[in-house]
């Protein structure tokens, strides 16, 4: 176990740290957006994006506020580990649909690994509950990415 996963911060450091990976998730999407032609990777980044933006929204919210609005909403998400079997790659204007779709489910892993850390770090602090919401949050938003993988890309025909 890392260093990291056994440090809490403050509220506020906790708040700007998760709103500065929000936001290099932003900027990972549209730069990606820019490369890729394909009109329906396009959209899925786009969509990866937006979400993104919303999540930076909220923390700035709470950061404004001084509290997380319903913080005390975290629950388990299932998710099918597609990251474990899709390759991580940079994007280019020739990518598919489906090199889109896997590099958002590796992206948005990467901020549920951010605030499973942060949820572990802060156990049993009052922290703790508002990483969990979050972690939450992303985990239903790999759960989507994933669903929509399965849908165009795992059928059995």
């Amino acid at each position: 176990m890392s260093d990291e996963s056994q440090v809490c911060y403050t509220f506020e450091a906790a708040l700007e740290m998760a709103i500065q990976m929000e936001n290099e998730g932003f900027r990972d999407y549209l730069d990606a957006i820019r490369r890729v032609r394909d009109k329906a990777a396009r959209r899925i980044l786009k969509d990866a994006a937006l979400d993104a933006l919303k999540h930076k929204h909220s923390l700035e919210t709470a950061l404004t506020e001084g509290q997380l609005q319903g913080a005390s909403m975290a629950e388990k998400v299932p998710t099918m580990n597609l990251d474990y079997i899709l390759a991580r790659k940079q994007l280019s204007a020739e990518s598919t649909t489906r090199d889109a779709l896997a590099y958002a489910i590796h992206l948005v892993n990467g901020s549920i690994d951010f605030y499973r850390r942060m949820v572990t770090g802060c156990e049993g602090a009052p922290m703790a509950p508002v990483f969990a919401k979050l972690l939450t949050e992303e985990a239903h938003h790999l759960q989507d990415l994933e669903d929509l993988y399965e849908q165009h890309f795992l059928t059995e025909n």
